[in-house]
């Protein structure tokens, strides 16, 4: 297919296809992803658009020992509360405060993945828990961790989200999930560190990658979407 053909209808359908199957896996298989593959999506990845054509994307791909020192260094910090009260995100992802419709979504996908795990709202335990489960990243073969410079501006951040996406959706063509996670930003000193950032370098956040895990009973979960008629305006006059 050119640049300028429209492209068939089975082309169509699979780029939805791999769209609309992305979810956000929380349970992964241990098997193996293979270099070839990881390199192969990030390739396809770096497709994405960004102003003036500048790349402001940096990856971090752990996987073996390299990936198991992360995790272990964040997960001693996770399970010591003194500690962890060292640790605060050097960005706010999330409003201050919230307002409607954000707020509603935003408890509902949360008890609707704890009611799967059968997690009572009074259980922080396991609340706890399976929070720390992102920094293991859900089991997954491969552990990406996003870096930007700290130059970089809001539109950056913006060419950030599509390359993110990219990944995501790639991933899908081959078979593969993710789960994105915000989580890491909390640890960034320590991933700066252990990573050995250059001077310069932020973190954007983390990324699990691998063979999503079928029996999972957390990986049943569907997330909703409002409808085109809540989000769009149609102008035409």
């Amino acid at each position: 297919m050119t640049l300028f053909e429209t492209p068939p209808e089975a082309q169509t359908a699979a780029v939805d296809a791999a769209i609309t199957s992305r979810r956000s896996m929380r349970a992964f298989l241990p098997a193996p992803v293979p270099r070839e593959t990881v390199e192969a999506i990030l390739r396809v990845a770096s497709r994405a658009p960004s102003g003036t054509n500048i790349q402001p994307w940096q990856v971090h791909v752990l996987t073996g020992a390299a990936k198991q020192r992360l995790c272990d260094r964040i997960l001693a910090i996770y399970e010591d509360p003194a500690e962890l009260a060292r640790h605060e995100r050097e960005y706010e992802y999330y409003p201050r405060e919230w307002v409607s419709p954000y707020l509603d979504r935003r408890r509902k996908v949360g008890w609707d993945l704890y009611g799967l795990l059968g997690i009572e709202k009074t259980d922080k335990a396991r609340m706890h828990e399976q929070h720390g489960r992102n920094f293991r990243f859900f089991d997954a073969p491969v552990g990406l961790i996003f870096s930007i410079d700290r130059i970089m501006q809001v539109g950056s951040w913006l060419d950030y989200g599509m390359f993110l996406e990219n990944i995501m959706v790639a991933a899908r063509a081959r078979g593969l999930h993710t789960c994105p996670q915000a989580a890491f930003t909390q640890f960034h000193r320590v991933i700066a560190e252990e990573l050995a950032f250059r001077p310069g370098q932020m973190l954007v956040c983390g990324m699990a990658l691998g063979y999503a895990d079928p029996a999972a009973v957390e990986n049943n979960l569907e997330t909703e979407r409002a409808p085109v008629s809540e989000f769009t305006r149609f102008l035409e006059d």
